[in-house]
C-alpha cells in the first residue's frame, strides 16, 4: 500500500473524482480526513470507509473561509498528530457561457473557490506540513485545451496551476513536495449526467455521444475517474519523492504536454 500510515486530507469529495480520491487514499492504506460543504455527503463517505476497516474522520469545510481551513487542519493534527498529504480536489464549475456574455461575479466566486480556496486551504496546511510531505492540485485540461464557455472555471485553474510551480519552488527547501493533475474527461457520475443529457437533447444512443467524446482520445476511452485518481495518489506517495513542480496530465492521451 502505497500512503500505509500517512495521514492525508481530501477535500471535496463529491460524487466522482472526489470521492474516488477518497475509496483510493484509505484503500492504500492512509489515515483519512475527508472534507466538503455538505455534511450529508461527509457522513454517507466516512460510514463506507469505516465499515471498509480504513481510519478515517470527517469535518465540514468551506475553503472559501479561511477559518475553516484552520479548523480542518487542527481537527487533523488533533486526530494524528501530523499531516503528511493534501489532496485539493474541492472546486466551482461556474457558468458555462461566452466570456462576453458572463457575468464576472460568477467568475470571482469561482476564482474564490478554485483558487483562493485552495490557496487558503493549502497554506492552513503548509503550516503543519513537515519535510516529506506532499501536496497535489486537481487541475484540468481546460487551461492547456480551450473550449468555449468554460472561461471563468478555466482561468481560475490557470491561476492555480502558475502559483503552484511557485510554491514548488518555495517549499521544496523544507521538503514539501507540490505538484499538479490536470484531468481531462473522467468517467463517473457527473460526465456521465453530461453523456444521457446530450443524448437526450440530441435525439442519438449515449453511446453516439460517447464515440465524438473519445475520437479525439487515443485511448478510445473515457478514462475511468478511480484510474484517474490513482495518479493523484500516486504524487502524494513516497513513489513520487523527487518529483515537485509537475504537470501530470490524466486524459488517455487527448492532450500531451
Amino acid at each position: 500500500m502505497i500512503l500505509e500510515n500517512k495521514v492525508v486530507i481530501v477535500s471535496g469529495i463529491g460524487p466522482g473524482l472526489g470521492q474516488e480520491l477518497a475509496y483510493g487514499a484509505a484503500r492504500e492504506g492512509a489515515k483519512l480526513v475527508i472534507a466538503a460543504r455538505s455534511t450529508e455527503l461527509l457522513n454517507k463517505l466516512q460510514a463506507e470507509i469505516t465499515e471498509s476497516g480504513s481510519e478515517v474522520i470527517a469535518v465540514p469545510c468551506d475553503i472559501t473561509k479561511p477559518s475553516d481551513c484552520e479548523n480542518l487542519i487542527s481537527k487533523t493534527i488533533d486526530q494524528y498528530g501530523r499531516l503528511d498529504g493534501l489532496l485539493n480536489s474541492a472546486y466551482r464549475a461556474g457558468d458555462f457561457k461566452e466570456i462576453c456574455d458572463s457575468d464576472f461575479n460568477d467568475w470571482q466566486e469561482t476564482m474564490n473557490t478554485n483558487f483562493f480556496g485552495t490557496m487558503n486551504l493549502t497554506m492552513a496546511a503548509v503550516k503543519k506540513m513537515e519535510s516529506n510531505a506532499a501536496i497535489v492540485m486537481i487541475n484540468s485540461l481546460i487551461t492547456k485545451k480551450p473550449l468555449p464557455t468554460q472561461g471563468g472555471y478555466a482561468a481560475s485553474k490557470g491561476a492555480l496551476a502558475t502559483a503552484t510551480k511557485i510554491l514548488a519552488k518555495e517549499l521544496g527547501p523544507k521538503g514539501i513536495r507540490v505538484n499538479s493533475v490536470f484531468m481531462g474527461w473522467m468517467w463517473g457520475p457527473p460526465v456521465e449526467m453530461y453523456v444521457n443529457y446530450s443524448a437526450e437533447a440530441m435525439g442519438v444512443s449515449p453511446e453516439t455521444v460517447i464515440a465524438d467524446v473519445t475520437k479525439d482520445i487515443p485511448l478510445g476511452l473515457i478514462p475511468d475517474d478511480s484510474d484517474c485518481a490513482n495518479a493523484a495518489l500516486f504524487l502524494i506517495s513516497d513513489l513520487a519523492k523527487v518529483i515537485t513542480g509537475a504537470s501530470l496530465d490524466v486524459n488517455g492521451g487527448e492532450f500531451m504536454s
